[in-house]
């Protein structure tokens, strides 16, 4: 995945727009967006849109943003949107690794009780939305073999903070939330797991999206959350693997294919260890996952 789209789940033509929008992943949100006096309405809308949209040939990945577990809607959610088989549930206010596994132990019942495949059902948490889910990014790895991806958000966190901005007058994150961006960088890593970048806010500035984009990708998201389908087809530019960086990725594992006792080689006048090995066959495997899950002509 490269591009997570967030819709919320009580609005049936924003949901519909969604799947023509060209992102990897629709985020169907039962939380932030929706009124408390909406949730009934929305859980049903969810169950509905999800069930329907699995039965394209061509589909994004069906996530569901459900309402946290301290909330107590969080069994409900589960038992409208369980039974139509989303690709994975996104937990928000994601408190470590205890909580990853509550999560997998509801959704493990949900799938024995509703003839799901077992494990079929992945994890996606939103590790950052408060301090102490900040505390706690260090025990999220190996909470369960479900969890696949660690997003950071710098919204929540903000309020959690009582922080006037989470941005300076340069436009940039203050310090705070530089140091919650890279210590869930570092969490996903260390768990294995795809990290994916917090959304762009000002959903019409395509070129500060496309700016941070690069940024995150430089540093080693492999993802981006988006608020907006304008934002979806800068995303996916940013985090497609270019023609020339597969190329080189493809040249310095051909060359240590035929070294393979050597633990540098020389390629076009630099030294290239085994670090920049690991990384180029991590860039492949990306860009062959992006091209197998592409629509075919």
């Amino acid at each position: 995945m490269r591009s997570l789209l967030f819709v919320p789940a009580d609005s049936a033509r924003k949901l519909e727009k969604g799947l023509s929008s060209g992102a990897d992943a629709l985020i169907v949100d039962l939380e932030d967006s929706v009124a408390l006096t909406s949730k009934a309405a929305a859980r049903a809308a969810a169950a509905e849109f999800l069930a329907a949209a699995r039965e394209g040939a061509q589909r994004p990945r069906l996530i569901v943003r459900v309402n946290g577990l301290t909330t107590g809607m969080i069994d409900t959610d589960l038992d409208a949107v369980m039974p139509a088989g989303p690709d994975a549930i996104m937990l928000p206010k994601t408190v470590g690794g205890t909580d990853i596994s509550h999560l997998a132990a509801k959704i493990a019942v949900r799938e024995a009780e509703y003839g799901l495949k077992d494990g079929s059902t992945a994890i996606i948490a939103i590790a950052t939305e408060n301090a102490r889910g900040v505390f706690a990014l260090g025990t999220l790895a190996g909470a369960s073999h479900r969890l696949s991806g660690v997003a950071w958000g710098g919204e929540d966190l903000a309020a959690d903070l009582g922080a006037e901005s989470n941005h300076g007058a340069d436009g940039f994150y203050t310090d705070p939330y530089r140091l919650a961006r890279g210590l869930a960088l570092l969490a996903a890593a260390a768990a294995e797991v795809d990290a994916i970048d917090s959304v762009y806010t000002d959903f019409r500035d395509l070129d500060g999206l496309a700016s941070e984009c690069r940024d995150a990708r430089r540093d080693g998201f492999v993802a981006k959350m988006a608020i907006h389908p304008a934002q979806v087809p800068v995303i996916n530019e940013a985090f497609t693997p270019s023609a020339d960086a597969v190329a080189h990725a493809r040249e310095i594992v051909e060359a240590f294919s035929a070294n393979p006792s050597a633990g540098v080689v020389g390629i076009r006048g630099r030294m290239i260890d085994r670090p920049h090995l690991r990384q180029a066959e991590r860039l492949l495997a990306r860009a062959a996952s992006l091209a197998a899950a592409a629509p075919q002509p």
